[in-house]
């Protein structure tokens, strides 16, 4: 059983969710106070009713639930009842109160930052005992290229943000072509440098690049800096930074423009 504990004062959020539950679940399987308390029926003993069949008991938390003396008997009750048998206690953030005291050790369900549909796969997963774990750091980007561009010059820092990474390869893919453009290395040190006339990009458009590579690796604290000139002082339009990855095999790298 399903227990929905909650202030009527915030049915318009409740109800929706309730209802989607019942889709999935059966409303036998739900203890929802507008269709498992009918006129005639005791409001406590049907309460308790509900209490006694319950394994998960939804704590709807809000400011008007936190005011209620017939909400916090409920939760409260079922603090109780999680003790001494198998009773889960998931509580869901409707607002921004501060979640009681007692309750602070349970992870909650965050509908208030997150919306209704995050908080409903969420319930639905607690239910179904799937692990409701959503990768929050799916996109990992060990490097990063931040560019200043003044137009005929461009200042490229590639900084590794965590760990070396071994191979030091990047293109600096732009819109100009060779006859307009200078890149190379701003430190002085032995660079290869070639030059790939065509660079087709998944987004369409046409290019051509400056591949730089060195044999030292790139390092936390030790960004590997590159330098475009204009050479008929038209503006240097930059599209992206690629590395290789393996054998020639390029990816873009996050590319932030000062």
């Amino acid at each position: 059983m399903i227990f929905l504990s909650h202030n009527s004062k915030d049915k318009p959020i409740v109800e929706p969710l309730a209802i989607r539950l019942r889709d999935t679940f059966g409303q036998e399987n739900i203890f929802y106070d507008s269709w498992s308390i009918q006129p005639g029926d005791g409001i406590i003993n049907q309460m308790n009713n509900g209490l006694d069949k319950c394994h998960f008991f939804f704590f709807f938390v809000s400011k008007n639930s936190l005011e209620s003396k017939m909400v916090s008997m409920e939760w409260q009750n079922a603090v109780m009842k999680s003790a001494q048998d198998d009773v889960k206690i998931i509580p869901v953030r409707l607002d921004g109160s501060i979640m009681p005291t007692i309750l602070l050790q349970t992870l909650y369900i965050d509908l208030f930052s997150n919306g209704l549909e995050v908080a409903l796969k969420q319930m639905v997963d607690v239910v179904q005992g799937t692990n409701n774990f959503q990768p929050q750091n799916a996109e990992f980007h060990n490097l990063e290229a931040v560019c200043r561009n003044n137009d005929s010059k461009l200042e490229i820092a590639i900084n590794a943000k965590y760990y070396m990474e071994p191979k030091s390869s990047f293109i600096i893919v732009l819109v100009n072509t060779h006859d307009q453009v200078e890149v190379r290395m701003k430190q002085n040190g032995m660079s290869n440098v070639r030059f790939f006339p065509e660079i087709s990009l998944n987004n369409g458009i046409n290019a051509c690049g400056w591949g730089i590579s060195v044999s030292e690796a790139t390092v936390p604290g030790f960004p590997f800096e590159i330098i475009g000139e204009s050479k008929d002082g038209n503006k240097i339009n930059l599209v992206t930074v690629m590395h290789e990855v393996s054998q020639n095999q390029w990816e873009a790298i996050p590319t932030l423009i000062m």
